[in-house]
């Protein structure tokens, strides 16, 4: 089981995260966020953050020139696009920056899943995420969860990680419906939009690395 803690934005949350055995850390850079970060503090620390984290760039349509001023200035491993990209923009981001790419799929029926089938094709990795109420303004972090009975005995080319809703109290049955082998938390681990609890950190990387996946 691998863990994302996403929406760091402090050195002493990405501390917390990988004292409890977190394996990515999320940085933010989309202005709706409450999560977002400036390119001098997600420099900052990134800069900090302990060997074996993984350190992933959360952008949302984000244009080459915003891409390249990022990876200039910010130390990152992978790049997580959570926006409208199309196949053809993840393919051509991924060849033109050398580096991993997640792509979030938004997940609320059966009839979204060929898009993960699509876009698992392209990317390195897939995030699984639940689509954003009508008017919301961002498309990730909202706290909304969605049917994981419909991800049941599912699997791709490449890894796929489990996102939206997610909480200490219930990724272990998350998990054990999905098969999921990676999950990602942001808000889940809030007392407040944008303010990550430690204690909470450590209870959800505790719940989800116990977690056992029922048999396919």
């Amino acid at each position: 089981m691998r863990v994302k803690i996403c929406g760091l934005r402090s050195r002493a949350e990405v501390a917390a995260a990988a004292r409890s055995g977190a394996d990515y850390v999320g940085l933010v850079f989309f202005p709706k966020s409450p999560r977002c970060l400036s390119l001098a503090d997600a420099k900052w620390i990134a800069e900090g953050t302990p060997d074996g984290l993984l350190r992933v760039a959360l952008t949302v349509d984000a244009e080459d020139a915003l891409l390249e001023a990022l990876l200039e200035e910010v130390a990152i491993d992978m790049l997580q696009l959570h926006g409208t990209e199309s196949p053809e923009r993840v393919a051509e981001i991924r060849q033109r920056f050398g580096l991993p790419v997640m792509k979030a799929v938004a997940l609320a029926d059966q009839g979204d899943l060929d898009a993960v089938r699509e876009y698992a094709r392209i990317a390195d990795q897939i995030l699984v995420d639940a689509r954003p109420m009508p008017g919301a303004e961002r498309p990730g972090g909202n706290g909304v969860a969605f049917d994981w009975h419909l991800l049941q005995g599912m699997t791709w080319q490449v890894p796929w990680m489990l996102a939206g809703g997610l909480t200490p109290e219930n990724v272990a049955e998350a998990v054990r419906l999905t098969g999921a082998g990676q999950v990602d938390v942001s808000s889940g681990v809030e007392y407040a939009p944008g303010y990550k609890d430690r204690d909470r950190i450590a209870a959800f990387v505790r719940a989800a690395k116990a977690a056992v996946p029922a048999p396919a």
